[in-house]
């Protein structure tokens, strides 16, 4: 069984012990070669660490690292060895001794494994003074900074302490205008792109790769380097689960691929596949190492849940600040959603669901959080909706739909029924993993919902405190389910009247359509 590098961010322990590797030196020789400051911004567990310690060891000249890669082989690389400065804000302890006294830590074991005596007593001075004495001899400085948002993410629901963390960063960071002289090549990398105003003020300079066409595919797997670097895991894929080849990369790519920066390309996260071909079992791989908690209460709070396609200006998308932290942006930058279209004659990207993944995971949990519940709970209505739905057992997705609204405190669907009904169904049907299409346009007006399941199309209407018959009479009138007959699935209309003070399905009709 191959060696798959889950978890590890260290390049020489993943050459050296003999981790499958899938080969980006080429992308990363040309970012090398090509500008000499960059920020790049990726969704967590992306590869953004690994690329940084490539860089590391490519610039300390660290060929034995490299052999039989495409910049060992293709290219007349000197391997002459920089100076390298590499700090992780993920590992500064700067929540148990504070953001500045961490990075004056930071900054003594650079100095010590380099050998050099500081002797500025400031911050920012001592970091200066770090980058001339290192830059001062025959070859400048690289300097790598990973994840430089944490401590400005983790304090996101405390906006005195985030706003003195940035602070002291803008103070950390203030002095790289004045190291030019010195400094070869710096990249910086987080998954949160805040304003140039608000950190990066000196660094006008520096070069946004986040939606860079040159540096779409630096991290993450293209759907070329998947099939290429793991086919022998996809033929044990397809074989476990009875399917062809082609039936299995379908299946992967429904559930990981989708992630786009730039242009057609589109990528898988690394995290996620690692643990497929080392598992091989389809899970939300990626979600299960962190819940968006922040997030997921901000949209509870600005009573955000429809999440398909998302039109929004190029400014909104490419950063923030700590006080307008505006959800979408949120989301896009985290990885929730990704770029589907881009007009450049209005500067207008539109996102979505990158895949199968995310947007499933991002339901139940939406769903949990608007009901006060538990993913876990979410889980499992889902999938009794799902099956009842693909049976055609109505009466037991209608005791599921009673379950959706049971925990939801009594005076808080009280004070938002209207909103919290529809809240929750369309995050339900959208979540179900069944094709579903909500608040449906037709020649006659506009359906609830409409499913479809195995057992058939569902042309759905939901009346709030009213007869059923109100709801089967409209789909009736409006002909709400002419537009799905001549699909070779039968069409039902289904009537559902919700009582608002009980909290449960009052009653509920189903007939053929014709």
């Amino acid at each position: 069984m191959r060696r798959f590098p889950i978890g590890i961010q260290d390049f020489s322990e993943l050459r050296s012990g003999g981790y499958i590797y899938v080969d980006k030196t080429r992308q990363m020789y040309g970012l090398a070669n090509s500008g000499k400051y960059y920020f790049l911004s990726r969704p967590r567990r992306f590869g953004k660490s690994l690329m940084l310690s490539t860089l590391k060891y490519f610039f300390q000249g660290r060929r034995d690292l490299f052999k039989r890669l495409w910049v060992d082989l293709e290219t007349e690389h000197d391997w002459g060895e920089h100076p390298v400065l590499h700090f992780s804000f993920s590992s500064l302890s700067y929540k148990d001794l504070g953001l500045e006294l961490a990075l004056h830590q930071a900054i003594n074991i650079q100095a010590e494994q380099y050998g050099i005596s500081l002797t500025r007593k400031g911050l920012g001075q001592r970091f200066q003074e770090l980058i001339q004495a290192l830059g001062t001899g025959p070859r400048k400085v690289l300097l790598l900074i990973d994840e430089y948002d944490k401590p400005l993410t983790d304090y996101f629901e405390d906006l005195p302490q985030a706003q003195a963390q940035r602070e002291v960063m803008k103070n950390f960071f203030s002095v790289l205008k004045d190291s030019d002289p010195y400094l070869r090549f710096f990249l910086i990398t987080g998954v949160s792109k805040f304003s140039k105003v608000s950190l990066f003020s000196d660094l006008n300079h520096l070069e946004d790769l986040t939606l860079n066409r040159y540096a779409a595919t630096l991290t993450g797997y293209t759907q070329a380097e998947l099939e290429r670097d793991f086919s022998e895991e996809i033929d044990l894929l397809a074989e476990e689960y009875a399917i062809s080849r082609e039936e299995m990369l379908a299946r992967i790519r429904r559930w990981y691929n989708g992630y786009r920066w730039w242009g057609q390309e589109t990528l898988y996260n690394p995290f996620s596949i690692l643990n497929l071909v080392k598992s091989r079992m389809f899970r939300n791989f990626w979600w299960e190492t962190g819940t968006p908690t922040f997030l997921l209460k901000a949209l509870k709070r600005e009573f955000k849940y429809d999440l398909r396609e998302i039109r929004v200006g190029s400014s909104l998308i490419e950063s923030y600040t700590l006080e307008n932290l505006d959800w979408r942006s949120l989301l896009f930058q985290t990885g929730y959603l990704t770029v589907m279209a881009y007009e450049p004659e209005l500067e207008l990207y539109t996102l979505g669901f990158p895949n199968h993944e995310v947007k499933s995971a991002m339901f139940q949990h939406l769903l949990a959080t608007f009901r006060y519940g538990q993913a876990t709970e979410t889980q499992g209505i889902y999938a009794a909706l799902k099956v009842a739905l693909d049976d055609g057992d109505l009466p037991a997705a209608m005791r599921q739909i009673d379950l959706l609204f049971a925990r939801i405190p009594h005076q808080i669907f009280i004070e938002k029924q209207e909103a919290f009904f529809h809240a929750i169904l369309h995050i339900t049907f959208q979540g179900v993993g069944l094709l579903t299409q909500s608040e449906v346009s037709t020649a006659q007006g506009r359906v609830g919902c409409v499913v479809h399941s195995r057992s058939g199309i569902y042309v759905m209407d939901f009346k709030l405190d009213a007869p059923v018959e109100t709801a089967m009479a409209q789909i009736r009138d409006k002909r709400y389910g002419d537009a799905f007959l001549n699909q070779n699935q039968p069409v039902y209309a289904v009537g559902v009247s919700f009582a608002s003070e009980t909290r449960t399905v009052a009653g509920w009709e189903v007939e053929a359509y014709a």
